[in-house]
Formats: C-alpha cells, sequence, structure tokens
C-alpha cells in the first residue's frame, strides 16, 4: 500500500531563496520546476473514506490522485496515495463527474523540486503563501530537516485543501485559490 509520508512549513519569500541557495550547495539536485493546477473532487464513497480524488494539470502531463486523509503524528502526515498519469484530463474530469463526484476545490501553485538528502524537497509558491514541504521516510525527513535548517520552523499541519478552504474564494460553489 503506497503511504505518503511529508512534512510542511510556511516560510517567507525571502526564506525561499535562501533555502534553494542552500540545497543547491550542499549537493541537493533539482528535479523540475512548475506550474500546477490541482482539481480536487468529494461525494459519495469519497466523503465516507475520508478522501479525494485529484487531478493535477501540468506543462509535462496531467495526473491523477486517490488521496485518504491524513494521520498526523509529530508534525509527520501519511496519507495513502494511489497516482496515475493520464493523457486526457478533460475526459478524466468528465468521467468523475459521471461517476457523481463533485468538483470542489481548485488551487495553483508553483512548484520547484529538488532531491536532497534521500528525500524530494519542495518549495511551493501559492496564492496563500509559500511553503516547504519535504517528503520520504521520517528517519530521512529528519536528516533533510536537520541538513537544511528547515526543522528549526513551525510545521504547517494544515494541507493545501484546508488552506485553500481557509484563504480561496467561493466560485460558482468551488472553492479557489488562483493567482489571477
Amino acid at each position: 500500500m503506497p503511504i505518503e509520508t511529508e512534512k510542511k512549513y510556511r516560510i517567507a519569500v525571502e526564506q525561499a531563496v535562501e533555502l534553494a541557495a542552500l540545497l543547491e550547495a550542499r549537493g541537493g539536485v533539482l528535479q523540475y520546476e512548475r506550474f500546477e493546477e490541482n482539481l480536487l473532487y468529494r461525494g459519495g464513497q469519497l466523503d465516507a473514506n475520508n478522501a479525494v480524488l485529484r487531478i493535477r494539470k501540468t506543462g509535462s502531463g496531467s495526473f491523477l490522485t486517490y488521496k485518504e486523509k491524513a494521520n498526523a503524528e509529530d508534525g509527520f502526515k501519511a496519507r495513502l496515495e494511489y497516482e496515475t498519469q493520464i493523457a486526457d484530463p478533460a475526459a478524466a474530469e468528465a468521467m468523475i463527474g459521471r461517476l457523481g463526484y463533485q468538483l470542489s476545490l481548485v488551487y495553483e501553485k508553483r512548484r520547484k523540486a529538488w532531491r536532497f538528502a534521500n528525500c524530494e524537497v519542495v518549495i511551493d509558491e501559492l496564492p496563500f503563501g509559500v511553503f516547504v514541504e519535504i517528503e520520504g521516510a521520517p528517519d530521512d525527513i529528519q536528516i533533510a530537516e536537520q541538513r537544511s535548517g528547515v526543522g528549526e520552523l513551525e510545521v504547517e499541519p494544515n494541507s493545501y485543501p484546508g488552506l485553500t478552504v481557509k484563504y480561496g474564494r467561493e466560485v460558482e460553489g468551488v472553492k479557489e485559490a488562483r493567482f489571477k
């Protein structure tokens, strides 16, 4: 069963610039830089499982992801997650709708991702703030935190969907956080 484990921190823009330089200086390898549009669907069995379906659209492809609610302990979030690349996101959106699920949330982000200390370290800019996430095994996350100085920051307990609900705006019954 694929489990995603991560920690998230809210950071200032200046801290993001400093962290990017530090990651590269300490051997981090930039994996990609991209813009994302994330569409989250709820309803029916998804709600019963405390889960969401997400379509993530990027310049290099689109992905369908199933995620169940996070368990949080000591700042770590662990989620059951299945993800697959999709060739036609519009067709996937139509199928999800025909299955009875409703679009509930949309958020955009700009992401830079590095491989660092056996983890993926990302800096995400969203319309409501800048964040760093470290994903990997808990022991590796702690090493990455120490080597990057991120461990000294306060953990952000909320997910991007939760933050979108808090800071986004309602557009035709859908909570949105967009740059424009």
